[in-house]
């Protein structure tokens, strides 16, 4: 650099001795701004590397990533498991004559709470109040018959008594009365046969309950079989009300759970169980559970079970869905977590936790149901583990963060 700018002054001093012609104003004019150019470059030389050289920077780490982390919730919790179930009626019959004829009066609209004892359907009784008529004067008859019988063997026997009359008159009279006797009782059934039908032309709800639409309408021949040999006409049909099943099924995980906890009790089969509607978030409605099937069904793996539920405020519907409740064991000390720490891990969940050394330490855990919206950890975790709740997205298993301490609410909180 120096024999650069050397080079350039020699050149200037030369310029200077040797004779020149006389310059004119535009030659100065250039000649300054030679200069100033010379100038510029011999500075720009010779600063250069250090204007062009970047600023060496002070080495350093990135800061860890900042997350939130509390201790797990300690609560008691009893067990329990929630499942999905369906309402059926208790009692559902499908109204059917058991007499035909011409179908002369519906007693309801169609969806009404009819009352046991209800006139639901009239068939025209006018043809079975004839055959009762001839069925009771079948019957005057018998009763004449019978009569007469029975005098004819008094006088029979009392002749007999006396030599009068022989041994084979009584017998034959004694055979009359009983042949008008077995009149008399057949004619007793025919009425019996008779008023069965003629009461049955009244079709009657046979309990309390909600009816359906009307199938047949006034005016049309209804088909009736007593035995149902031949095919009767369906009218209606009409479900309880007062009470309700709940039909729900169990896995083979949560029954063998369910027989274990109920076991450790020593009790009975659960009483209690708790139902919320398809619309509500608590459950508010109680029911009692009835029944356990006798054996597991092989393609879905699960069991049925029935529980009975009140319909104390006339919200159950038959087919309506609900979510049952099933208390398994009395409240224990448990531990609960956000369920957005819970990650799955393929087959398995982990929760991520911050070691001392501030280094996120991943553990599987095993996992109850929803309470407050925590979520129940049966095992896998302690007390003590401060559990991440917030920055989750951000952070990796074995990498350094900034925990920061935040109190984990419940849903009620």
């Amino acid at each position: 650099m120096s024999d650069l700018v050397t080079h350039h002054a020699t050149d200037f001093v030369t310029q200077q001795q040797s004779p020149k012609p006389s310059a004119t104003k535009p030659g100065a004019k250039a000649w300054v701004a030679s200069m100033i150019a010379l100038g510029v470059v011999a500075g720009a030389v010779i600063a250069g590397p250090q204007l062009m050289a970047s600023p060496t920077l002070p080495a350093g780490t990135a800061s860890p990533p900042s997350v939130a982390v509390s201790l797990p919730l300690q609560r008691d919790v009893d067990g329990r498991l929630e499942l999905l179930g369906q309402f059926s009626a208790v009692q559902k019959v499908e109204l059917r004559a058991q007499v035909g004829g011409t179908l002369t009066q519906i007693g309801f609209k169609d969806g009404d709470i009819v009352h046991k004892g209800d006139l639901l359907f009239q068939i025209d009784p006018a043809p079975y109040q004839i055959r009762l008529s001839q069925a009771e004067a079948a019957l005057a008859s018998a009763h004449s018959r019978l009569e007469l019988a029975n005098r004819e063997l008094t006088r029979a026997d009392a002749l007999q008594k006396t030599g009068a009359g022989s041994v084979q008159s009584t017998d034959q009279k004694n055979a009359e009365q009983r042949a008008a006797q077995a009149a008399v009782d057949a004619a007793q059934a025919a009425i019996r046969d008779a008023q069965f039908d003629l009461d049955h032309t009244r079709v009657t709800a046979p309990f309390t309950g909600r009816v359906g639409t009307h199938l047949i309408s006034v005016g049309n021949l209804v088909a009736g079989s007593r035995a149902a040999t031949s095919p009767t006409t369906l009218l209606a049909t009409i479900v309880s009300t007062d009470t309700l099943y709940l039909n729900f099924d169990m896995s083979e995980a949560d029954y063998m759970r369910f027989l274990r906890e109920r076991q450790a009790q020593g009790g009975v089969l659960a009483n209690k169980v708790a139902v919320a509607l398809a619309d509500e978030t608590a459950f508010n409605h109680q029911g009692t559970l009835d029944f356990v099937d006798n054996s597991l069904d092989r393609s879905s793996g699960t069991i049925h079970l029935r529980a009975t539920v009140p319909d104390t405020d006339g919200l159950l519907t038959p087919g309506g869905f609900a979510r049952v409740r099933v208390q398994l064991a009395p409240p224990a000390p448990a531990l609960l977590v956000p369920d957005a720490s819970v990650l799955p891990d393929q087959s398995d969940h982990v929760v991520l936790t911050v070691g001392p050394d501030n280094v996120v330490t991943p553990k599987q855990v095993t996992l109850g149901d929803l309470r407050d919206g925590l979520r129940v950890i049966r095992s896998g975790l302690s007390p003590s583990d401060r559990v991440i709740v917030g920055g989750i997205p951000t952070v990796r298993p074995g990498t350094t963060v900034a925990p920061q301490a935040q109190a984990v609410k419940t849903a009620t909180n």
